[in-house]
């Protein structure tokens, strides 16, 4: 069976065009999870060495 040049051409211009769509939408969707997840852990305490004691500032006299 034989594919015309032209339609060949239309084919894979298309189907290229389709996986730089499908690339587009990955990354978008990895930096609005990036984008979440940093929001996420930036209200969270850095870690759990905390110091036991109560401290305050005081004042110079």
């Amino acid at each position: 069976m034989l594919i015309d040049p032209g339609t060949m051409l239309a084919l894979a211009n298309d189907r290229r065009r389709e996986l730089i769509a499908e690339a587009d939408r990955e990354r978008l969707l990895t930096s609005a999870r990036l984008a979440r997840n940093a929001l996420a852990v930036r209200g969270q305490p850095d870690g759990t060495l905390t110091s036991c004691e109560l401290s305050a500032a005081v004042p110079a006299q």
